[in-house]
């Protein structure tokens, strides 16, 4: 028997499949005992978070009453520590060469029709143009598994080639990673290259449904990809991003696994994830989400949601456009805290004036463009943030969390936000974006809790205005 340890470094001990099994059975025994949801409830109130057993209760509870309560409670927390800003991101695809079988990925190796194309560094240049042009500051680069096509170096490159691109106002200030499980001494080289969150999906902690959906590949191996993030932090990289692919496996056993990943960091490198996705499985070019028979309901999906930001209620939570309006709407309510804007997940498909849909990796499901979604977000009462502060003053790792877990980042965030927002709005809003976004400054500005605050943030959004740029506290 394999004992669970969420301080052990071996993944069948901090992802311990009798210990899912276990809080699955627990789930289920006590969904209806509403004594003991109350009290998980209270618990949760106290902002310090909730253990893989007591979130997995909440998410098992069928109770309408305390339904409302677990979103209500979700909500406010999100409120307590992101406020209403939303952080916003682009995917950048710079290569779908890859050597792995994934069952639920287009680009895996045996696939012959999709293109397979890799951007050089003319290309990437075009594609960051295209990207600063649409106001974008923050980057997620994405690649497949290729040792050949797309090796370490590469990516480097690609990375180097992004932060060195300035046009007109434009810059990428962060660059997050998100490319396959390696080396110590390869994260080592990422962290060194100034990228800002390594991001890594697990797809499913389910090892037997893992191994099946990886049939071959370096990405097959289980244990080697599962303890990704202990590598990464020993490489020095402080600031990681989990996550699986809901709809691949059992979105219980996936919601727990996700929590017990997230409780293992904490435990033994003392900072939790600092941000965790939540993407479905979606239809992409031999891909048909109907092959899984584990698709999960737009409700179900938003439950998720809302008890991962009471389990983990620092992290970062992360929303793509494979999901629709109406489900992002929905779940930003409930937790999520940074959303992609007018994204193409293609290789190179930012530079091309039409969507091109044949090297996509998903379909996407909300098509509108960055200005549109900065429009309707603020619409909503949510401030666009287009900040990248955190990780350029080093309040990064643990520094970024004792500081969110204390609520004193808003310190920072919130003036951070309004002040992108602005060079959003003088550089690339259409005339209906810059009206809304002007009124909702004015207001959150007397928001600002500190009169000094208040005063600089003035003086700079005049600055602003007057061509200068890139302020930040």
């Amino acid at each position: 028997m394999i004992k669970y340890d969420p301080k052990s470094m071996k993944a069948e001990e901090f992802i311990n499949d009798e210990e899912i099994q276990a809080t699955l059975k627990y789930a289920d025994e006590n969904k209806d005992n509403l004594e003991l949801v109350d009290k998980i409830i209270e618990k949760a109130k106290e902002r310090k978070g909730l253990s893989h057993r007591e979130a997995s209760v909440l998410l098992a509870c069928n109770d309408k009453k305390k339904v409302e309560e677990i979103y209500d409670l979700a909500e406010q927390i999100k409120k307590d520590f992101y406020g209403n800003r939303i952080v916003m991101f682009a995917p950048l695809y710079l290569s779908n060469y890859c050597v792995n079988g994934c069952l639920y990925c287009p680009y895996h190796m045996k696939n012959k029709t999709i293109p397979r194309k890799k951007l050089t560094q003319e290309e990437v240049a075009k594609e960051v143009i295209a990207l600063q042009d649409m106001g974008h500051k923050r980057l997620a680069i994405e690649a497949g598994e290729d040792p050949v096509n797309n090796p370490i170096e590469y990516i480097l490159d690609c990375i180097k080639t992004i932060y060195s691109i300035k046009h007109k106002n434009g810059a990428i200030r962060r660059v997050n990673v998100n490319i396959a499980a390696t080396t110590v001494e390869n994260y080592r080289k990422l962290k060194e290259a100034g990228i800002g969150t390594y991001i890594l999906f697990q797809e499913t902690y389910h090892k037997e449904g893992y191994e099946y959906l990886h049939p071959t590949g370096p990405k097959s191996n289980y244990a080697y990809h599962t303890e990704a993030m202990d590598r990464a932090m020993e490489g020095g990289i402080d600031d990681v991003g989990i996550g699986v692919l809901f709809g691949l496996d059992k979105y219980r056993y996936e919601f727990a696994g996700l929590l017990m990943h997230a409780e293992h960091l904490e435990a033994v490198h003392g900072v939790g994830p600092h941000t965790i996705s939540v993407p479905r499985v979606k239809r992409a070019d031999d891909i048909d989400p109907s092959d899984f028979d584990n698709s999960l309901s737009d409700e179900m999906f938003c439950k998720i949601a809302a008890c991962i930001r009471i389990a983990v209620p620092y992290t970062g939570m992360i929303i793509s456009t494979r999901e629709t309006p109406k489900v992002r709407e929905e779940i930003i309510r409930l937790g999520v805290s940074q959303i992609s804007g007018g994204s193409r997940t293609s290789v190179g498909g930012y530079a091309e004036e039409e969507r091109p849909h044949d090297t996509e990796q998903f379909d996407v499901s909300d098509n509108r463009t960055l200005d549109e979604v900065v429009n309707w977000l603020m619409r909503a009462g949510y401030i666009p943030s287009f900040c990248t502060a955190c990780y350029r003053e080093g309040r990064t790792g643990d520094r970024f969390m004792s500081l969110c877990k204390s609520g004193q980042i808003q310190n920072c965030c919130h003036p951070n936000a309004l002040m992108t927002l602005k060079e959003f709005l003088m550089d690339y809003a259409s005339p209906d974006t810059k009206k809304i976004g002007e009124e909702l400054i004015e207001k959150e500005i007397d928001n600002i809790g500190k009169e000094k605050v208040k005063d600089i943030v003035r003086e700079r959004l005049v600055k602003i205005e007057n061509g200068e740029r890139d302020f930040r506290f």
